[in-house]
């Protein structure tokens, strides 16, 4: 007999399944982890994307098939959870079809043959070892040795994973249950929807080595104590890769929940949205602005000057930014118009130069790193009534976002509504982070950084010299 894939066992099991492109790739990482080619193994995807049905009710028959002597365990937040996933799991054993394809794995139907388990949280494979355990968090495994343990959110909901009490017990359990119950060669596979950064994949993270999965030959190249991590985003904010080659913007399973619903979804919270659906998790008290960020209304009548700041991109991950801003008399900083975007330069410079003109700017500072200053060029033939200023950023970026967050948050204002108008702008902006280095993106920050480092620090530093030398 041929090997059977996982998605053809899917679709044979659950014929009402319609897989996505991105299902597909899922299931093949699963059916590597399956066949023992990934040990330990991280999912994260957003919730309501099937990541349960692939991981925690198809994957334990599949691999009950393969081996009829695995030992499966379940975990969740809860046991009544856990259970549930059990008796889906059974049930799929029970059926006609799954006899077809691995008629040696049996469960004991009704009352026979006696001497079998077959409860809610546990069913033995009939003359085999193999078994499957369903458990809660924090729930007793005493007594049982795993062979492939699956973690399905351990987290109930926001308030659960908020709670410093709840992360701690869950890493204790954790530490202490699961990993007890292991042997050399045991597999284990997380998939969650995040919470926090704190949960127990990002204790993981600081703990343990993690690869990030983005092409398919990685699956025979796992390291021996590494965990390999795959992420899909709700909207895709990263490269392409070959597991998901989706285009920036593109929702994941647009049927299911459209780019335009996500979009909705993310102006109402960014934070959580990077975590629940970006898979990046934030904690509040540690960004840099948030949503202090001020708003305006309506420009004042004194506007002293006009300008802009433009950060071209630095690599093909990177984002240009380039904000458009009017000073008033007391040295308020407005945002007016904004480009931030991740399109090509030839697409960026007309893009900016649009800006310049609607604006009404007459200076624009860029810089020059990495074909800034072709860039700038660029600019400058396209809007020649504006004076394009280019020059080269040697200061630490890290020290001058940080040193000068207190002077951004005091002085530069936004219009209200720029989370409609500048959604990825706004998203980027509140969920910066102090910490720099867990940052992914620093270009919207480093944008309003130059322009407080421009209309603020500079400017001080001018007057300054002139009163010194009269």
């Amino acid at each position: 007999m041929s090997k059977l894939s996982f998605a053809d066992f899917a679709t044979t099991v659950y014929p009402f399944l319609e897989l996505q492109p991105f299902h597909r790739a899922y299931y093949r990482v699963l059916e590597a982890f399956a066949e023992g080619r990934i040990r330990r193994l991280v999912i994260t995807m957003p919730p309501q994307h099937g990541k349960s049905v692939g991981a925690t009710t198809l994957l334990p028959a599949y691999l009950m098939g393969l081996d009829p002597d695995c030992r499966v365990a379940i975990a969740s937040y809860s046991g009544t959870l856990a259970s549930k996933f059990n008796r889906r799991v059974q049930r799929i054993l029970d059926s006609r079809e799954y006899a077809e394809l691995f008629p040696a794995t049996t469960i004991k139907q009704g009352t026979k043959p006696a001497g079998y388990i077959r409860t809610s949280d546990e069913v033995e494979v009939i003359d085999h070892l193999g078994s499957l355990l369903s458990v809660g968090r924090e729930g007793s495994l005493t007594g049982n040795r795993v062979d492939c343990f699956i973690l399905d959110d351990l987290y109930k909901d926001a308030l659960e994973a908020n709670s410093p009490l709840i992360r701690a017990n869950c890493w204790e359990w954790y530490t202490s249950v699961v990993r007890t119950r292991m042997h050399n060669h045991s597999r284990e596979l997380i998939v969650f929807t995040r919470w926090h950064e704190e949960d127990l994949i990002g204790e993981l993270q600081r703990r343990e080595p993690f690869v990030e999965l983005t092409r398919w030959s990685q699956l025979d190249e796992v390291p021996e104590q590494g965990w390999l991590h795959l992420n899909f985003e709700a909207l895709k904010a990263s490269p392409a890769t070959e597991l998901d080659p989706r285009a920036e913007g593109e929702a994941l399973w647009e049927e299911q929940q459209s780019a335009e619903l996500l979009c909705t979804k993310r102006r109402l919270d960014p934070l959580r949205f990077e975590a629940m659906y970006q898979g990046h998790p934030s904690v509040r008290e540690g960004l840099l602005y948030g949503v202090q960020l001020g708003e305006y209304d309506h420009l004042p009548r004194e506007i002293v000057r006009r300008g802009a700041y433009t950060d071209t991109a630095d690599t093909g991950d990177d984002y240009l930014c380039s904000l458009a801003y009017e000073v008033d008399a007391d040295g308020v900083i407005y945002i007016t118009d904004a480009v931030y975007t991740r399109e090509p330069m030839e697409v960026t410079e007309t893009m900016v130069a649009q800006m310049l003109e609607r604006a009404g700017v007459r200076q624009v500072f860029v810089e020059s790193n990495n074909g800034g200053r072709g860039f700038a060029r660029a600019v400058q033939r396209l809007v020649p009534m504006v004076k394009v200023e280019w020059f080269h950023q040697s200061a630490n970026k890290e020290a001058r976002i940080l040193s000068n967050a207190a002077t951004v948050l005091h002085l530069v204002r936004f219009p209200k509504g720029w989370n409609l108008l500048w959604p990825e702008l706004y998203a980027h902006l509140t969920t910066y982070r102090r910490l720099f280095s867990a940052n992914r993106w620093h270009d919207a920050a480093d944008v309003v950084t130059g322009i407080v480092e421009r209309e603020v620090v500079d400017r001080t530093k001018n007057r300054l010299r002139r009163v010194r030398f009269l």
